[in-house]
């Protein structure tokens, strides 16, 4: 898991007629991506392509980019539309170190949260924003929500360990 490249996102479609794609980002803000001049391209079953980002922009509401595949730019549209759908990642070391209590998704899903008492409340199995803070989607007996604020509801983050430790009641 931790050698297996971090997805940022997506190839969303193709802007202009040079070899320009458009691409949507996981990241916030959304031109976080931008950080990255090189971007493995393809899917996590698959093989991942490097590709160097020579421009990228704000193209209004999207974000579009020119690629360049061993050392050349993608030429046209038709060299560009081989890309779209495929997810956008960086290798992990490439990715800035989260302050203290600070995590990112990608780490968080798989663990295996529980109580105070031990109670096994479910896995990880995907992240919510909601505006007022991130919700972890349990997946267990049943789907819980469990708002992630640490301090407050979150006790513990253990990634070593695999486990989530959480002030939370299994009835609700």
């Amino acid at each position: 898991m931790a050698d297996r490249p971090v997805v940022l996102g997506h190839v969303s479609g193709l802007f202009g007629v040079k070899g320009w794609v458009k691409v949507y980002s996981y990241t916030r803000p959304a031109v976080n991506l931008f950080e990255y001049d090189t971007w493995l391209i393809g899917r996590q079953d698959d093989t991942w392509r490097p590709f160097r980002v020579l421009d990228a922009r704000e193209q209004g509401k999207t974000l579009v980019a020119q690629l360049a595949s061993n050392g050349a730019p993608l030429p046209d549209r038709d060299a560009a539309a081989e890309l779209i759908d495929l997810q956008i990642a960086v290798e992990r070391d490439q990715l800035p170190e989260p302050d203290d209590d600070e995590y990112y998704w990608f780490d968080l899903i798989g663990l295996d949260v529980v109580n105070r008492d031990g109670v096994a409340l479910g896995r990880v199995k995907a992240m919510m924003e909601t505006g007022a803070n991130d919700v972890l989607v349990l997946k267990g007996d049943r789907e819980r929500l469990v708002p992630f604020v640490v301090g407050e509801i979150i006790d513990e983050v253990d990634l070593d360990a695999g486990r989530i430790v959480a002030d939370w009641d299994p009835d609700f």
